[in-house]
């Protein structure tokens, strides 16, 4: 072992420990890590800056694009129009379908939005079934992966391997030569689900289940500081308001003006309105104090903000929203949303201690309450969708659906056929929709998930220095003596495919799956490489099981989405995954050798 392969295997260890700690982001990881290869003089800055002319990345930023414009068309509508009308029909049945209708809408844009778009609906759907959400949502996810295994556009995983082929001027994939191993491996994870799922998947409550009958039944009601009140120049934790049971203070309006809430800080003022959230024994507690009165219960003339019964709904923080990273302080929850953030569900975990300070992330799921009013202006937020129903857009767009569809059948043609680089149909694609106005310039900037492209970057520098520095063939010829030795040579190629898939499937249940494709493609070739055959099943089975991962919720991003919704616990995916895992190994293995010969 050489000096360079010891220290790109350190900062790969590092990299991979920073990864599953989630201290810091993945893309800066990647950057770091990025950074470190040129300063260790792994590669030189020119060499490392050479992957940013990798069409990968650029091809998955465009085919954002292209999936937010085919979602806001409403074409995504459509198929999942033919879920909603299942309902009637047994479990196994529905989830059969389910699985295809939304696995052929992955295979040609990206997994993430599709679940957005049927979330909903299939929240919609078990109500009708009288079924537990948590029945349908980790399907709903694992279908999303199994499609997008099917064509080479179906995830930008598929999209960064092919993309390291062509810079290495290898043989690449075809648009539909994925389909291969894609769609069987599809319709045997569709009849599992349908057949094991019921049983296998557990009945989970969803956030609200962590209220109290009494703190479901909580009013928005509106408080007065009248002259003369002993309340006057204390802090509410003075005044008491902060010990009172049954009271939640959301804001003090002063002069039109709502104040931020520090309860040891500010001082009442007469005139003052506070806004509270009042269980029925908190309006009782309200009357308690002298000089500060309900509203609805003085002659003063004056105009109130609220004196509803709040209602109580879950919606989920959507991945390009603006609030992402910002806590419900920062970005002025109350006054943006009119709704009062009750608890935060993340990760298998509810938050309800300091949540104004608690940076949001993408597939939070957050518990409000607020007026009907405010509800239903929220359904047309970008940056929250609600539980109870899908999402109506303001404007219909679905004049452009012909548009949109013609030019998604424009770049899978053009590339299947080999006429256009699937980069340039990809941006030629971008161009048309902006042009036509499917979606606006800013629209399309705001659709690409820039992160994971510069996590793509940082990682395909480091499976290039694993290249250069002689690490990948290092370690493909360890695997191969080791193999050697304990394997028939007849038999030897088979083994080491399936040590080949099953390392990619764990480090992909652990890792993001980009930055894992990016660094066991090299490996997967080097391989092939030392035992003299041909590279390309080694490479699929890279691309696939790199997607493949079922048995975790932080394995792909889509089952990180539903993990919050569903109310999941960790465990929940490793009963039901572990054995889909297991499916789509043995697929591959009979599947690989038979339609790629090594």
């Amino acid at each position: 072992m050489t000096r360079e392969i010891a220290i790109i295997f350190v900062l790969l260890a590092a990299t991979m420990v920073s990864f599953m700690r989630e201290k810091i982001a993945p893309d800066i990881t990647a950057l770091m890590l990025f950074v470190a290869i040129i300063a260790t003089g792994l590669l030189s800055p020119v060499k490392a800056f050479s992957v940013f002319a990798n069409p990968a990345p650029f091809t998955v930023g465009a085919m954002f694009v292209l999936s937010a414009a085919l979602v806001r068309c409403g074409a995504i509508e459509l198929l999942s129009g033919f879920v909603e009308k299942s309902a009637r029909w047994s479990y196994p049945v529905v989830m059969f379908i389910l699985v295809m209708i939304v696995a052929i809408a992955s295979a040609f844009i990206n997994n993430t939005p599709v679940v957005v778009v049927f979330l909903p609906v299939v929240l919609g759907l078990a109500r009708k079934m009288n079924l537990a959400p948590s029945k349908l949502l980790i399907p709903l996810s694992y279908a999303a992966v199994l499609g997008g295994t099917c064509t080479l556009i179906g995830t930008s995983t598929n999209l960064v391997v092919n993309g390291i082929l062509i810079s290495k001027n290898l043989p690449a994939f075809s648009m539909f030569e994925l389909a291969w191993l894609g769609v069987p491996a599809t319709l045997i994870g569709a009849v599992y689900l349908a057949f094991c799922g019921k049983r296998l998947l557990p009945t989970r409550e969803m956030l609200t289940s962590i209220l109290t009958d009494e703190e479901r039944r909580e009013y928005i009601t509106e408080a007065f500081v009248q002259s003369g009140s002993p309340a006057i120049d204390k802090t509410l934790i003075d005044a008491g308001l902060t010990r009172a049971k049954g009271i939640r203070i959301i804001e003090i309006v002063r002069n039109g003006v709502a104040l931020y809430i520090e309860p040891e800080k500010v001082l009442l003022k007469a005139g003052d309105r506070i806004i509270l959230a009042c269980r029925p024994q908190g309006i009782a507690a309200t009357r308690g104090f002298a000089g500060i009165d309900l509203i609805s219960e003085l002659k003063l003339g004056i105009e109130q903000i609220a004196a509803h019964e709040g209602s109580l709904v879950e919606a989920v923080v959507n991945p390009h929203s603006g609030i992402v990273g910002h806590s419900v302080r920062e970005v002025n929850f109350r006054q943006r949303f009119r709704m009062i953030v009750l608890a935060v569900h993340r990760k298998g975990r509810n938050v309800r201690e300091r949540l104004d300070t608690l940076p949001l992330e993408a597939g939070d799921i957050v518990l409000m309450m607020g007026t009907d009013q405010a509800i239903d202006a929220l359904r047309q937020s970008d940056d929250l969708m609600l539980f109870d129903r899908a999402r109506v857009p303001a404007t219909s767009q679905n004049k452009k659906m012909p548009i949109v569809l013609g030019v998604i059948a424009a770049v899978v043609t053009t590339a299947s056929f080999n006429w256009v680089p699937i980069e340039v149909g990809a941006l030629a694609g971008c161009v048309i929709v902006c042009l036509t106005g499917c979606l606006k310039a800013n629209e399309a900037y705001a659709s690409i998930e820039w992160n994971i492209l510069f996590l793509i970057y940082g990682m395909l520098a480091a499976g290039l220095a694993l290249e250069q520095t002689g690490a990948a063939l290092w370690l493909a010829g360890h695997v191969v003596d080791g193999v050697q030795a304990i394997v028939p040579p007849d038999h030897k190629a088979i083994f080491v495919l399936g040590a080949l898939y099953l390392v990619t499937t764990i480090l992909t249940e652990l890792l993001s799956n980009n930055a894992v494709a990016a660094l066991m493609v090299p490996i997967a070739i080097g391989i092939a490489t030392q035992l003299g055959v041909n590279m390309q099943p080694f490479v699929m089975v890279v691309m696939f099981s790199a997607s493949a991962a079922f048995a975790t919720p932080i394995g792909y991003q889509t089952n990180t989405y539903v993990y919050g919704v569903g109310g999941y616990r960790f465990s929940d995916f490793v009963k039901i995954g572990v054995p889909l895992n297991c499916l789509c190994f043995v697929t591959s293995l009979i599947v690989v050798p038979r339609i790629w010969p090594f």
